[in-house]
């Protein structure tokens, strides 16, 4: 079998393993960055083989370099998408924010002594 043939290869930025809506960058970056073993990362995702772990560790190692541009552009999307709801939350994150805020008045109101929290 192909290594290839692990893949499905939707877009240039979205490279997912055959059968599973798992992205290569998941599990690269549980193995680059957090330094779990193979073994780790298939006890970790049920929907994964310890095969496919390997072979998408296997395809890094054989396309470091575009592999690295594909990790390093996921990065940056991933750190703007954080930004972008930073400062546009979704609604729901924004009234259990005025929600939280208004029990905690409440209790201040009622012991002065309670922290928040």
């Amino acid at each position: 079998m192909q290594l290839e043939a692990y893949f499905n290869f939707l877009a240039p930025d979205d490279i997912r393993l055959k059968g599973t809506r798992i992205g290569i960058e998941t599990i690269l970056f549980d193995y680059l960055f957090r330094a779990r073993t193979p073994e780790e990362i298939a006890s970790t995702y049920p929907s994964l083989t310890l095969e496919q772990v390997y072979a998408t560790i296997l395809y890094y190692l054989h396309h470091k370099e575009a592999v690295d541009a594909y990790m390093t552009d996921w990065l940056e999307w991933a750190e703007r998408m954080r930004e972008e709801q930073r400062h546009n939350p979704p609604p729901v994150a924004e009234k259990l924010r005025r929600l939280r805020a208004e029990r905690d008045a409440m209790r201040q109101a009622n012991d002065p002594q309670v922290s928040h929290g």
